[in-house]
């Protein structure tokens, strides 16, 4: 007979090791069915009849290291015969609809499973019942379910529901009848390796602690016995992240969390043009600027979902001529038509930025590939319109404004549609042309943005003549406008002599962004802190060298219809600016000078934490500068400045693809002396992509684990002032072979790790 349940006195025994000729008697797929429906019942029934193991069958003998106790039965034999699973996935078309089978049948969630390529097959009362694989085997099942042989033990598995990367979670382990080692091998949310943790099993129970690391999403996991699967979990937790950074040290702990607060005080969303559009405001204007939500995306990429309708929606405003409007319509205040205002230069640029940037974000290269064209068309306008492009000297060029900003030099105007006095936006015969460097960093970082786009999604012969024309750039711009400690704010077409001012002492704000914009020579970017540096120095009782524009304009060169920013030390024209301020501390960090970036951490950090508002611009002494009733004390474009300076500057998480797939990783703590330890997560909220790491100080070194969602990691560990070289430098707890880099005075420890996760040691 096939089942037989022999009952005596304080023994419950089920012995499924049938003579195979009685079982040939029932070999009809009707008998097979009700067995299988049967057997759950059985099993449970004689689990649970006495706490005394089976017998140990015939000429099974006893691993060393295990107790002595007789082996469970097999998977094959729970399962009455394994051709129940073959039959029902030849009689179904199983090739097709679940692919071939991946090793044994094994117990996983508390049910005898048969693991396919595309899909499972589970033993339930009912019968065989199909089963879509679980959500972390969407890519694959673990490789390891194809190689491994099922155990004669049965084990469950549990955890917490949920788990945050490298942070302790404990897993219980429950195997009946069993003491001894076992192995613990979990896998993340795209059925990847995630960790092997060897375990005790103690009376049939056992607990282990990890530390979770890998893909977000769904974590399975093994254990096994002997090298062989006892049971698996196909959800054990799941494994969820947000952006977060803890150091012990309020300065930076707060940061984040603030940031966050102002900056959703700038969200605006509503319908346009039958769709919706979501993107963050100018500081003092109540419309969507292309610009002020291209440079807000530094900080918004950490918490806001919606990164791309706000583009889509320019993307369809984009005129036949390639160019764009510098702001959406709002039909509710009466905006009725997207507009620009005619003497910005900078607009295309900051469109192939936006589409970039949060293609890093989700990683949607269809969407990228949707908008390349529009990215073509738009940087083709700028090197080609005659109101953009200086034929002669083949750069960008644009009216004599203050840096980037929209209004050109001169007395108040008239707008021409009111006919009110008005700053002037409009192009005339009184126009003061010239070059303006940040419209050509800003263009040539445009440019090999593009290129990776075409490499990715495009044309790759066309990737290298965008990053032709970007040197090309760079080289006339450097001949042009450097001059060897910053580029000279404006250099007019024809002579021109403002009045009151030393223009060849002007630092203006843009220098500050081709900080990391990844154009410049080293000597030039150390060049630029620098500069900022020494004029802190100098700085007197202005609270933050953190200038639009230093020396200022003289009263009255820039008319502004009576309107802040006329005066000296007022707005663009002299006023201190975070934004400036953000910039400036993440190119500090890159060009050699940490201590100087911290500090200015440290001082938007009292400001914030003294005031509880963040404005656009200050005036010298520190007090808010208030441009209209539409400004706000939650500005987000100097907010995400100082936030990209935390999470890719200070802990040092900088993406290098898309989702965080490769990342550069530069934590850079150790230039602050009270930081001991520190614990940084980095998660794009529109996409799975994020990294965790956990840094700490040993007695001379420090020691980072890392993990992530990506495949690849340059780890760029510095060295303290003084030391020259490491003494010794590990991976995993291996040697491992590095690169000393010099970051213009500052050494790092570099090497590559074709790895999502690790731990790095560096001593000295």
């Amino acid at each position: 007979m096939l089942l037989c349940v022999e009952r005596r006195p304080a023994i419950a025994r089920c012995d499924f090791a049938a003579p195979r000729a009685q079982f040939a008697t029932l070999n009809s797929p009707a008998v097979k069915h009700l067995i299988l429906a049967c057997i759950p019942f059985l099993v449970a029934a004689c689990s649970m009849a006495s706490r005394v193991p089976p017998a140990s069958p015939a000429g099974d003998s006893v691993t060393p290291g295990h107790t002595s106790v007789p082996a469970a039965p097999t998977s094959s034999q729970v399962a009455g015969d394994p051709e129940a699973f073959r039959e029902y996935w030849a009689s179904h078309d199983g090739m097709t609809t679940l692919g071939e089978p991946l090793g044994e049948p094994i117990l996983l969630d508390g049910v005898l499973t048969r693991v396919y390529r595309r899909g499972l097959l589970v033993a339930r009362p009912e019968g065989i019942t199909p089963a879509p694989l679980p959500p972390g085997w969407g890519t694959a099942p673990p490789a390891d379910l194809e190689v491994l042989p099922a155990a004669r033990w049965q084990a469950t598995l549990t955890a917490p529901a949920t788990a945050l990367p490298l942070t302790p979670t404990s897993v219980r382990l429950a195997v009946p009848g069993y003491s001894g080692q076992a192995e613990l091998r979990l896998y993340d949310g795209y059925g990847q390796p995630a960790g092997r943790w060897p375990v005790t099993i103690t009376a049939g129970a056992g607990t282990v602690v990890v530390q979770p690391t890998g893909a977000l999403g769904a974590h399975s996991g093994l254990l096994l016995i002997d090298g062989a699967i006892a049971g698996g979990a196909s959800l054990l937790y799941t494994l969820d992240a947000e952006t977060s950074l803890v150091t012990g040290q309020e300065r930076f702990d707060t940061l984040y969390p603030a940031i966050r607060r102002f900056m959703e005080q700038c969200v605006l969303d509503y319908r346009l043009d039958g769709g919706f559009v979501r993107g963050y405001r100018s500081p003092d204007n109540p419309l969507l600027w292309l610009r002020d939500h291209t440079y807000q995306a530094r900080g918004f990429r950490y918490f806001e979902q919606d990164v791309v309708s706000l583009i889509d929606a320019f993307r369809r405003a984009q005129r036949p001529d390639g160019s764009f409007p510098d702001f959406l319509a709002r039909p509710t205040l009466g905006v009725l038509q997207p507009g620009r205002k005619q003497v910005e230069a900078d607009v295309e640029f900051l469109f192939v930025q936006a589409v970039y940037e949060a293609w890093q974000v989700t990683g949607d290269d269809a969407w990228l590939r949707a908008n390349l064209a529009a990215m073509r068309r738009a940087v083709r306008y700028t090197m080609s319109d005659p109101l953009r492009w200086d034929a002669e000297r083949q750069l960008v060029k644009r009216p004599y404004t203050i840096d980037t900003w929209d209004f050109a030099y001169g007395p108040t105007t008239r707008d021409p549609t009111t006919g009110r006095p008005a700053p002037r936006h409009w192009i005339d015969d009184t126009t003061i042309w010239g070059i303006f460097h940040g419209d050509n960093t800003g263009l040539a970082h445009a440019l090999e943005l593009l290129a990776r786009a075409e490499e990715r999604v495009g044309d790759a012969a066309l990737a290298e003549q965008w990053r032709d024309a970007a040197a090309g750039i760079m080289e006339r711009l450097n001949a042009l406008s450097w001059n060897g400690r910053f580029y000279t704010h404006f250099v007019p077409l024809e002579p021109f002599d403002t009045p009151g001012v030393d223009e060849a002492e002007q630092l203006s704000l843009s220098n500050a962004y081709a900080l990391n914009r990844g154009v410049l020579r080293r000597s030039q970017g150390r060049a630029i802190v620098q500069e900022y540096f020494d004029r802190g120095l100098r700085r007197g009782t202005t609270f933050a060298e953190w200038y639009s524009i230093d020396p200022p304009f003289p009263a009255g060169s820039f008319g502004l219809a009576g309107r802040p920013g006329e005066q000296p030390g007022e707005y663009v024209n002299g006023g201190i600016m975070p934004l400036v301020g953000g910039e400036l501390a993440r190119g500090a960090f890159r060009y050699g000078a940490e201590r100087y970036a911290f500090e200015i951490l440290h001082r938007y950090y009292f400001l914030i934490s003294t005031t509880g508002a963040t404005y656009l611009w200050y005036y010298p002494a520190g007090n808010p500068g208030i441009s209209g009733v539409d400004t706000l004390p939650t500005d987000g474009w100097g907010a995400s400045a100082m936030l990209g300076a935390l999470i890719e500057g200070a802990a040092g998480i900088e993406e290098r693809d898309a989702r965080y797939r490769d990342v550069s990783l530069s934590p850079r703590w150790i230039f602050t002396d009270d930081v001991q330890k520190a614990r940084v997560t980095a998660r794009y909220a529109a996409s799975d992509g994020y990294v965790a790491y956990a840094w700490r100080r040993l007695a001379r070194g420090v020691e980072v684990t890392f993990t992530g969602s990506g495949e690849r990691a340059r780890l760029r560990l510095p060295l303290p002032e003084g030391v020259t070289a490491p003494t010794r430098v590990l991976l995993n707890g291996a040697p491992q072979d590095f690169r000393l880099e010099d970051a213009s005075g500052s050494r790092y420890v570099a090497f590559d790790v074709n790895a999502p996760s690790g731990t790095a040691q560096v001593q000295w």
